[in-house]
């Protein structure tokens, strides 16, 4: 059981410093680019360092395509919470009924056929 849950905290938390290096620098317009750059790049070294260590736990357990679907639910569910709370941005219908069908994928990824 440990080892099916822990490449998913693994996961979620490579994803919140994920987020950031991508999208926190959003709010710092004026900010040089380059130095958004090296600042993102900071960000993500956190990142791998909790990625890697999932993908290679998980592969235990998980095949790479459940992996990598499990990794773009948290960066959805991530992205959401980060929008809403860091951007202000509202959730649209549109965005929730095109994430309802990224459900769907899942469901038929993890499916036993």
């Amino acid at each position: 059981m440990f080892k099916a849950v822990l490449p998913i905290i693994l996961l979620l938390i490579s994803n919140v410093f994920m987020i950031f290096a991508w999208y926190g620098h959003l709010k710092f317009r004026t900010a040089a680019l380059f130095s958004v750059i090296l600042i993102s790049w900071g960000i993500a070294f956190f990142e791998y360092c909790f990625q890697v260590p999932a993908n290679r736990i998980g592969f235990e357990t998980y095949s790479a395509y459940q992996l990598k679907t499990i990794q773009e639910v948290i960066t959805l569910i991530v992205f959401i919470i980060f929008s809403a709370l860091y951007l202000k941005e509202g959730l649209k219908w549109n965005y929730i009924v095109g994430f309802v069908f990224i459900v769907f994928a899942v469901f038929f990824i993890f499916k036993k056929w």
